[in-house]
């Protein structure tokens, strides 16, 4: 600031510095509510966006450290109510909101960010049947993912070894709620895939409790943790009411862990049951077989040709000769009806031939030089030459006249 005579003259930068300092000082946190629009997500993490309401906007900004506690994503046209504070941007005097919590206006922050991220991975194709991968029938090795000291863990193990005694279960034990869950949890899918390849199948999950008890399954990295799994994933979070993402990005969602444990493992009992049947059923379908070979083979054995094989090549012998005897009557007879048939051909050829007409008296007339064949006595005049062809031989004239005759 300099004085100039009895004036004070600031700079810009003094101007903004004071409002800011005066907003700073002056307005503790407030709540506001208004319309998310211009939303603008960086690579740094902050988020800038616009305030408004029907008769006026404002600017603001959520910075990186207080986006860490906000579940859902801000996009425009959604209704919030914030808590921040009144500043302002020093180098061009802005007057914004610096958030430091932010809530939906309409729905709860879990739900909505439940309902975000479930219609991002569903547009990417991660909850597609296609790509989801059938449990062994027989596993040897299960992975548990969830943590030791719930009830859940007990439950599962106690189930799959009951239905499959000597079953192998390595359980990665992982925290399932509170700050560094989805990290653990992530990580253990990981570290399944990457150095106990050979696990048949993983279960992942918990016991029941309360929406924010089970966030950790909602959880994006958690989400693509199964999704990337080259071993079948059964979720098992929760009770059977209780739908998480990472149910519907796993390869089969069990209601509960006690559940998830059944369907990773046939029950023993029941499959050396059903092994004892197909045997029991196999081995008398071969004795049946067996009884039918032997049944075929004794009848062969008995049949008149086997015992004297030679009589069947002298059925064949008398059998030739004697259609070797019938062959020059039956030759004979084809030739004579051949016969027959060429001359009754030859007789109707003969009856539409132009020289049996001839032999009846008849003669054909033929205009020369062309050869012209006359049907009417019009195409000649006196003076044209004609040949007559007859029965035998031919008279070639000359017309001295020619008359029409008319007809009646």
């Amino acid at each position: 600031m300099e004085m100039a005579g009895a004036r004070k003259v600031y700079t810009v930068s003094q101007v903004n510095a004071q409002i800011h300092e005066l907003l700073e000082a002056s307005f503790p946190e407030l709540w506001v509510e208004g319309e998310i629009s211009n939303c603008r997500a960086y690579p740094s993490g902050h988020t800038y966006m616009t305030l408004k309401d029907e008769g006026a906007q404002i600017q603001a900004v959520l910075f990186k450290g207080a986006a860490f506690g906000v579940k859902f994503k801000p996009v425009d046209g959604l209704k919030v109510l914030v808590r921040a504070r009144v500043s302002s941007y020093v180098k061009r005097g802005d007057v914004q909101l610096i958030i430091s919590a932010l809530e939906p206006r309409e729905k709860g922050a879990l739900q909505l960010a439940f309902e975000q991220l479930k219609a991002k991975l569903a547009a990417e194709g991660l909850f597609d049947e296609a790509r989801k991968k059938p449990l062994p029938p027989f596993p040897k090795r299960v992975g548990i993912v969830t943590s030791a000291q719930g009830a859940a863990v007990h439950d599962m193990i106690t189930v799959l070894s009951r239905r499959w005694p000597g079953l192998e279960i390595l359980v990665y034990p992982v925290k399932v709620q509170g700050d560094g869950a989805k990290e653990e949890i992530a990580r253990a899918v990981a570290d399944f895939n990457e150095l106990l390849p050979d696990t048949d199948v993983l279960l992942v999950g918990r016991g029941g409790g309360s929406i924010e008890d089970l966030w950790a399954f909602n959880e994006e990295l958690v989400a693509r943790a199964i999704a990337a799994s080259e071993i079948p994933v059964i979720s098992c979070v929760g009770h059977e009411t209780d739908f998480t993402i990472a149910d519907f990005v796993a390869d089969v969602r069990a209601p509960t862990p006690s559940a998830a444990a059944e369907l990773a493992v046939p029950e023993q009992a029941a499959v050396l049951a059903q092994v004892t049947d197909s045997r029991r059923r196999l081995l008398a379908s071969i004795q049946e077989r067996l009884r039918g070979l032997a049944e075929r083979l004794d009848f062969a054995r008995r049949h008149p040709f086997l015992q004297s094989p030679h009589r069947m090549y002298e059925e064949r012998s008398k059998r030739v000769d004697e259609l070797f005897g019938r062959l020059p009557e039956a030759l004979r007879q084809v030739l004579l009806h051949a016969e027959k048939d060429l001359r009754l051909q030859m007789e109707k050829l003969d009856a539409f031939s132009p020289l049996k007409v001839l032999g009846r008296g008849y003669a054909i007339a033929e205009k020369l030089p062309g050869r012209e064949i006359l049907r009417s006595a019009e195409q000649v005049r006196p003076g044209d030459r004609v040949r007559v062809r007859l029965h035998q031989g031919e008279i070639h004239c000359e017309v001295k006249d020619a008359q029409e005759r008319r007809q009646a």
